[in-house]
């Protein structure tokens, strides 16, 4: 199995509703945000019908985990209606509690459908293979394709952030939302640094992920090529936020993203 999809794995734990997601590595390297975004996507998953996928996530940060330790999940099954589901989050090392989140499911229903790009900006093909926008030693940057181009033309700082799969991944939807959950926390909230000139990876700020929501919108290919593109509105009090859209790359926005992080003078 891949390091990628062994992340995404599960373990039962010691009580109903509870699971233990893998340690990301290396020890002593700070735990890297996406993997609490997806592993505890993964467990409100386990506790819910297979025909409701996710419509929206919401997950706070509280404390850095450590990434050579595996994490316990422990899952409330808030609300099961006939069609909508809803399931609280919290996870936790050492009995420390480190996030907290609420995950939504909904069957898909008949409706009015929009958000769908034209055009695409550019093609990822043509650009270099650049990795993250900063250091990421727990994430398996060998299976993971990562391209960025930075784009000022119209004024605005905005990041193009074009990423994919590389390894063998099955048929399952819930499988590719979860790599995508996964992946798109990397770095997400630099572009309210870039504004300024900064970056996270020069470490003149104090900057991490501190909340990041994701409404799922329509499924989405790992394997292919997906553009994460990101713009910050506002930053102040030493916080930016950070939004975004996922789109796949017939131009279908897949999902929207929104985060706020501190970015904070040391």
């Amino acid at each position: 199995m891949s390091k990628l999809l062994k992340l995404l794995e599960m373990s039962p734990g010691g009580d109903i509703d509870s699971w233990v997601g893998p340690a990301s590595g290396p020890a002593g390297k700070r735990a890297y945000g996406g993997q609490f975004v997806a592993q505890s996507l993964a467990a409100a998953r386990h506790t819910v019908d297979a025909d409701r996928p996710p419509t929206n996530m919401h997950l706070q940060f509280l404390r850095g985990g450590e990434a050579g330790d595996p994490v316990e999940y422990t899952v409330a099954r808030v609300f099961d209606g006939r069609t909508a589901a809803a399931r609280r989050v919290e996870s936790r090392q050492d009995g420390r509690l480190l996030t907290t989140a609420t995950v939504s499911f909904a069957a898909e229903l008949p409706g009015p459908e929009h958000g769908h790009r034209p055009d695409m900006p550019g093609d990822p093909d043509s650009l270099p293979r650049t990795g993250p926008a900063g250091p990421a030693p727990s994430m398996p940057l060998d299976e993971l394709d990562i391209r960025i181009a930075d784009d000022t033309s119209t004024g605005e700082f905005v990041r193009q952030l074009w990423w994919r799969a590389t390894v063998p991944l099955p048929d399952d939807p819930a499988v590719h939302t979860l790599v995508a959950a996964y992946v798109t926390d990397v770095y997400m909230i630099d572009p309210a640094l870039q504004v300024h000139g900064h970056s996270m990876k020069d470490r003149s700020h104090r900057s991490g992920t501190t909340d990041s929501s994701i409404w799922f919108h329509r499924p989405v290919r790992a394997d292919e090529w997906n553009l994460l593109e990101c713009r910050s509105p506002a930053a102040a009090r030493g916080r930016g936020v950070v939004i975004a859209s996922l789109v796949r790359a017939d131009g279908s926005i897949a999902a929207t993203l929104v985060q706020e992080g501190l970015i904070a003078e040391r």
